[in-house]
């Protein structure tokens, strides 16, 4: 399955993990978009609180650039750079073209919304 993530005139197609955490987020996405205020963390991610609790089953990680991951069950985690943590991933960025500039370096809105 595929997500849209908008992130100001981007918009990046990520393919989405088979687990629990991703069909609840499914579900909140098939009533819109959702749009989050994602702030920059560490030089390495942007965090933003989902307001909901989602099923985690978090295991040891070692992100890349373009993961998607949720953190204590409701915030949604993007990375353009590495980090190593206990995650729930939730999809991954297909295409990295534009994805560090569309995310500059300071906090972002970002929409996430069901894809083809």
């Amino acid at each position: 399955m595929k997500m849209n993530v908008h992130i100001g005139a981007h918009t990046f197609t990520a393919t989405l993990e088979d687990n629990a955490a991703v069909d609840a987020l499914v579900k909140m996405m098939e009533s819109g978009p959702l749009t989050l205020q994602m702030s920059e963390y560490a030089g390495f991610e942007k965090v933003g609180e989902l307001g909901a609790n989602l099923p985690a089953s978090n295991s040891q990680t070692t992100t890349q650039a373009g993961d998607i991951v949720l953190y204590q069950g409701s915030q949604i985690v993007i990375f353009y750079g590495s980090n190593s943590w206990s995650y729930t991933r939730l999809g991954k960025i297909d295409d990295l073209t534009g994805w560090t500039d569309a995310l500059g370096s300071g906090d972002v809105s970002v929409t996430f919304s069901l894809g083809e």
